[in-house]
């Protein structure tokens, strides 16, 4: 198997050349520049199966020492990452606080900002097609009825962006909503826990390789159950 080449791409056309890019299996891949977390801001959404991703970004040592602030209608921070090559450069970390069915418009305000590519952004969030436990790292597709997915193809005018999703499973009734403002249960968030360390060494993989190398490891991984 080629292996990938974290270089300064002497091969690549000056026109190629980013400090987001590096070269995969032959060809130009992207290094994620933005990653955002989606779920609802207020105290009563807190523990909720929505918001999977934030207390997955409350759970890393990276994010929770980072200095955040109010912009792009969400908390922002940035941090400084190392590349393959040794350079460090700068990664962006978005809580939209629009509410989830508005959390593309604050992703694509920060896109706009720091002229982020939609494939260079990372989307974190509760997935209801996976069973607790597992996690899955996913390049595009579908929508899952996600509002917040939905939200963010729309507001970047494409669904080709990366999504790490964390299973949540479906509810025995057919009150969706209910199931996903309801919070995790004792025995859930331990579970979740422990994807949620694993999916943590999984984020500074990507973050310093690309998320291309570990798509088939991560597809549909189970940690727990």
């Amino acid at each position: 198997m080629q292996r990938t080449r974290a270089i300064l791409f002497p091969d690549v056309p000056d026109g190629c050349r980013s400090s987001t890019a590096i070269v995969f299996f032959g060809r130009i891949a992207r290094m994620i520049s933005l990653v955002a977390f989606l779920g609802n801001h207020g105290k009563k959404y807190e523990g909720n199966r929505h918001n999977a991703a934030w207390l997955f970004a409350d759970s890393l040592p990276l994010v929770s020492s980072l200095s955040w602030q109010s912009k792009f209608r969400g908390s922002f921070a940035r941090a400084d990452i190392p590349s393959p090559d040794g350079t460090a450069r700068p990664v962006y970390f978005l809580k939209p606080e629009t509410y989830m069915n508005l959390s593309g418009e604050s992703i694509a305000a920060a896109c706009a900002f720091y002229r982020v590519k939609p494939e260079e952004v990372l989307v974190v969030h509760d997935e209801l097609e996976l069973a607790p436990g597992y996690a899955s790292l996913k390049w595009s597709g579908g929508l899952g009825g996600h509002n917040g997915l939905r939200s963010a193809k729309a507001s970047l005018g494409t669904a080709d962006f990366w999504r790490l999703r964390f299973g949540i499973g479906r509810p025995e009734h057919a009150d969706i909503a209910a199931y996903v403002l309801s919070d995790f249960g004792k025995d859930e968030r331990i579970s979740m826990s422990l994807v949620w360390q694993e999916a943590g060494k999984l984020l500074e993989l990507v973050l310093k390789n690309g998320p291309e190398p570990y798509l088939k490891e991560w597809a549909k991984k189970k940690i727990t159950g």
